[in-house]
């Protein structure tokens, strides 16, 4: 017989993926009650290792744009805990699954029930939940849960389902929004479920026979023409996806079976029969193979706005923005391997210059609260992949470190609206900013809002330095942070022909764009290190602009601030001055960002650096008035070096590169920052931020790795009587935000404080993007 227990909370969360959880856990962090449900018996949902989809987000496409929040605080956990290496799909392990379970257990005021299903909902009237019925598998057990609020995380939809909200699910037709992506007519069809497999190296022969129920694959286009290349065969792949014909809700134990029969039969081509990769393969066993589908799209419910691709793609600003996207416009193609062809971006073997390249490339872009809210019940908000956003703009949004940075928001916003008693509207009209500033605070980004919290006392100090690094340029025997850094491919074993690249990574094939961080001295010359392939003296054009933030792309950002032409001389690997006389305030602003663009030139090449350098990046061209992200430095020098990394940008309101650099940087071994007030301050805590973890994606970052930019051992001094006092000290620290209490109880009162930075994780230079003080 089933027992029932009653609970009540505040806030029930129901889903456990990211989106759920970074939900959960951001509305306990403000004081309320929180219970979060959970099907499946560990967090992370398509993260998870039932699934093992490593989560994707904007750094992909956009340098300087990883989320960060509680999905940056769990990832860069994971990497410093993990032994193991992580790739695309398929190598996500059970430490991801305890750092999540450990940051539940560490959060006050948060319950949670692990496989635990909804079952029913019960309404108080047509458009408010009472509370939700759910039942613990196993355990003959039966939850009712109340709430003042509740999130639906089940990216299905179902708890609005069950709630009578309205949902579409499908494809929007031209007609409706006008959306370049959307088909002419509307149809039913969705993006498919995917599940994985990993592989081992046993370090001798393993064959393998393929079972008799599974799909045999004999057809080599099937995989090099139609966009399904096993790029490494130890796991994957993404297009192991199936939906169209069947429904990815429910026919979704058929869609598993059938993933299963061609998972088996996609590893005896790779491991018997292609040969490509029959002898790269013969050492490998199957070592898992997923039995969770992954799904990627079912109902969207309709919020109080319905985003459509135009918002990402015209990087539209809300009001209401809380949080933000950066991944492309990725459309699947209906039925996965039952296509005829591979995701559109596969198929057309990663040229990034494509029509539909062009027209799917966009962000960073804000999205805004309201299609998180429902339209249809007052107390139901959702986070996930069935916000309120077309089936064209849901190819964006939907990766989860943006689903979880949605679900960090919804999770204050909720908090805010039992604390103050306030209807979704009410919320809406009153409460935007501070759960923006809110957001700012607890480590996340916005890319139209920045700090104004008017009870942090930082921003009322006058900040000054031991010293502040100068930006010199950087060269093509340059060193530094970045060797760190490797891309996730580079740790594939390689097919004999490797993936096509967009382009000839130096020569100048096409227009090529580096972004160099100024601060408030002159620009009297920049040189460029550039090799003339050609062996006669070639002339060069380029543009310097004075650009907006890192990330406009626009091919022509304004007027030119110089039109330059550059004489090459024949050689390799030759610095070429170009003789400026541009002044801060009058020419460019100070504190910002200029654009070095030189035009296609077939004979010659634009040097790539030997590193990057803190707050800079460069970017080609792509076509339709749009350059891309290459997330790489071209070499450069300046003259007169640039105060870029200066120390009053810890209180500017920006905790990463953007308009400016935004970052303070010492010279080596004089690392501390100062803050005074002109009168004694009583202060409780400091919150900072340093780099790190930015510039790439996670699958970046190799095992047990701690960013060597971050502080490692520091301590906040303060002064009193005429002496320095130590106030704290931190030690084995790497991760990002930190909070800093600076006694025990009550607080210090002090009018002059300084940040010691005694060690880095190896960086030989201290950093920090922001401090900020409480009372």
């Amino acid at each position: 017989m089933s027992i029932q227990i009653k609970e009540s909370y505040d806030v029930v969360v129901v889903g456990g993926g990211l989106a759920g959880f970074s939900a959960a856990v951001a509305a306990a962090r403000q004081g309320v009650p929180v219970c979060l449900v959970q099907d499946r018996p560990v967090f992370g949902g398509n993260s998870s290792s039932e699934i093992r989809v490593s989560p994707h987000g904007a750094a992909c496409f956009h340098a300087y744009g990883r989320e960060t929040g509680i999905i940056s605080e769990l990832l860069i956990e994971e990497r410093a805990i993990n032994h193991e290496l992580v790739t695309e799909n398929g190598w996500t392990n059970s430490v991801w699954d305890m750092t999540m379970y450990d940051m539940a257990m560490s959060t006050p005021g948060l319950t949670f029930h692990l496989n635990t299903a909804l079952l029913t909902v019960q309404m108080e009237h047509d458009r408010k939940i009472r509370s939700v019925l759910c039942r613990t598998a196993g355990s003959e057990t039966e939850l009712l849960l109340e709430a003042k609020q509740f999130i639906d995380c089940t990216g299905d939809g179902v708890l609005a389902d069950l709630a009578g909200c309205e949902w579409r699910m499908g494809s929007e037709g031209k007609d409706e929004f006008d959306e370049p992506h959307a088909p002419e007519q509307a149809n039913s069809e969705v993006m498919g479920n995917s599940i994985h497999f990993k592989a081992k190296d046993m370090g001798r022969p393993v064959p393998f026979v393929l079972p008799d129920w599974a799909i045999r694959y004999e057809d080599a286009s099937f995989f090099y023409d139609q966009g399904r290349k096993p790029y490494d065969i130890r796991s994957g792949y993404w297009w192991l996806e199936i939906g169209v014909p069947w429904h990815t809700i429910h026919d979704a134990e058929r869609i598993r079976h059938e993933l299963t029969r061609h998972t088996l039969g996609v590893w005896d081509w790779i491991k018997n029969r292609d040969p490509q990769t029959r002898e790269l393969a013969a050492h490998y066993a199957l070592d898992w193979i997923g039995q969770v589908p992954g799904k990627r799209e079912s109902r969207r419910v309709m919020g109080k706005y319905l985003m459509t691709e135009h918002d990402p793609a015209g990087r539209t600003v809300f009001e209401d923005e809380i949080a933000f996207g950066g991944w492309f416009l990725d459309l699947h193609t209906p039925g996965g391997l039952l296509a005829p062809t591979s995701e559109p971006s596969s198929a057309e073997h990663y040229d990034q210059t494509t029509d539909y390249a062009v027209k799917s490339y966009c962000g960073p872009y804000g999205i805004p609260l309201r299609i998180c809210m429902s339209k249809d019940v007052d107390n139901l908000m959702m986070a996930g992949r069935n916000v309120s956003v077309t089936h064209a703009a849901l190819g964006t949004v939907r990766v989860m470190s943006t689903t979880a940075l949605i679900g960090q928001a919804v999770g204050v916003a909720v908090a805010a609206a039992v604390k103050d008693n306030l209807s979704a509207d009410e919320l809406l009209r009153t409460r935007i900013p501070h759960i923006q500033q809110q957001l700012l605070r607890d480590g996340c980004f916005l890319p139209n809002v920045s700090n104004e919290d008017p009870l942090d006392l930082a921003r009322l100090a006058t900040v000054t330095a031991s010293s502040e690094a100068l930006m010199y340029g950087v060269g093509p025997s340059s060193a530094g942070t970045a060797e760190f850094l490797v891309d996730w491919t580079e740790t594939k074993p390689q097919l004999p022909e490797p993936r096509p690249q967009p382009y000839d990574r130096d020569r100048l094939n096409r227009r090529v764009g580096q972004w160099i961080a100024v601060g408030d001295r002159p620009v009297r010359r920049i040189e460029l290190c550039l090799s003339n392939l050609s062996g006669a003296e070639q002339q060069v054009q380029g543009y310097l602009y004075a650009a907006d933030s890192i990330w406009d792309y626009r091919t022509e950002p304004g007027e030119p601030l110089a039109e330059l032409n550059l004489r090459v001389p024949a050689g390799e690997a030759q610095w070429v001055s170009v003789q400026l006389g541009l002044e801060p305030g009058r020419d460019f602003p100070a504190f910002s960002y200029l654009r070095l663009d030189l035009l296609a030139h077939n004979h010659v090449a634009w040097i790539k650096a030997g590193t990057v350098i803190p707050g800079h990046t460069s970017a080609y061209e792509i076509g339709g008035g749009k350059m891309r992200s290459l997330k790489e430095n071209r070499s450069f020098r300046m003259e007169p070096p640039q105060n870029c990394y200066a120390a009053r940008q810890v209180t500017n309101g920006v905790t990463r590169p953007y308009r400016a650099a935004n970052l303070w940087r010492a010279n080596p071994q004089e690392q501390w920052l100062e803050l005074s007030w002109e009168q004694p301050q009583q202060l409780r805590t400091v919150e900072l931020s340093f780099p790190g973890h930015l510039f790439h994606e996670y699958h970046n970052y190799p095992p047990l790795y701690r960013d060597p930019q971050c502080a490692k051992t520091y301590s906040i001094q303060i002064r009193q009587n005429g002496s320095w006092l130590e106030a704290a000290r931190v030690r084995d620290n790497y991760q990002r935000r930190n909070v800093v209490p600076l006694a025990e109880s009550g607080s210090v009162t002090t009018d002059r404080l300084r940040i010691v930075i005694h060690e880095t994780n190896g960086d030989p230079s201290a950093a920090i993007y922001e401090v900020r003080c409480y009372n």
